[in-house]
């Protein structure tokens, strides 16, 4: 494995990251009832809910 090969995944996760976390602040700037009626209180709750159940089950 070479060190670019090892930069350019690192700078495409990073990217991933980046549009994912710029994605969630246009839908949170969004007023609650447009969020409610697209489903995305549910489904921003699901993958926390997701996300402290693994880190729980890691801490075990």
């Amino acid at each position: 494995m070479s060190v670019l090969s090892s930069i350019g995944r690192i700078a495409t996760r990073y990217a991933a990251a980046r549009a994912r976390h710029r994605s969630e602040r246009i839908l949170l700037s969004l007023p609650a009832e447009l969020r409610k009626d697209i489903g995305f209180p549910e489904i921003f709750d699901a993958r926390d809910s997701r996300r402290a159940a693994t880190s729980s089950a890691k801490v075990i």
